[in-house]
């Protein structure tokens, strides 16, 4: 086994044409008033990497151009479809008309395992801030909460590194669409 070099992959990175003329998964993402720019830009590179539909930014969410995205993201900010919409639960009910399944990524009375949870697609998976979690109005428009089993001390992780954790999980259950690589 030998190491890929970085130039090597680079080299194979398709154009930013590219990526966009592919088919996207049936999944939108939607951050709820995640305060840190980091995480932001975490998650528009992770949507990016599973070929998520969109993502939406609410509340206090920052938006692309920043730094700090960018940062993190790499240029997938660039990629990914995004729009900001103020108040969560509007985009929540326009996603709902549409027919999307609203999914959270949150320790709820009826949580169930993120690994063992049946999806239905077209979905959205709300992430929410990193203390207080998706909001109450967000969870009370839910159709289902998932959780990540927690074996340690800590019962959560880092919002960016939960959304990975889950959005792959999620992708891994939808039906096979050709990578178009």
């Amino acid at each position: 086994m030998n190491k890929i070099s970085y130039l090597d992959i680079i080299q194979g990175t398709p154009s930013h044409e590219t990526v966009r003329q592919k088919p996207r998964r049936p999944v939108t993402v939607l951050c709820d008033n995640i305060r840190s720019l980091y995480n932001v830009g975490s998650i528009f590179r992770t949507a990016d990497a599973v070929g998520a539909e969109k993502l939406i930014l609410t509340g206090i969410s920052g938006c692309p151009p920043r730094a700090e995205i960018h940062k993190a993201a790499l240029g997938a900010e660039q990629i990914v479809p995004w729009e900001y919409v103020k108040q969560p639960e509007v985009a929540i009910q326009q996603l709902k008309q549409a027919g999307y399944k609203i999914v959270v990524l949150e320790h709820t009375d009826s949580g169930k395992d993120v690994h063992e949870a049946e999806y239905n697609y077209p979905m959205c998976l709300v992430a929410g801030h990193e203390i207080t979690g998706v909001s109450d109005e967000v969870i009370a428009l839910a159709d289902m909460a998932v959780e990540i089993p927690m074996f340690g001390l800590k019962q959560s992780l880092n919002v960016s590194v939960a959304f990975g954790i889950a959005i792959f999980e999620i992708i891994h259950h939808l039906p096979h669409l050709p990578d178009n690589r």
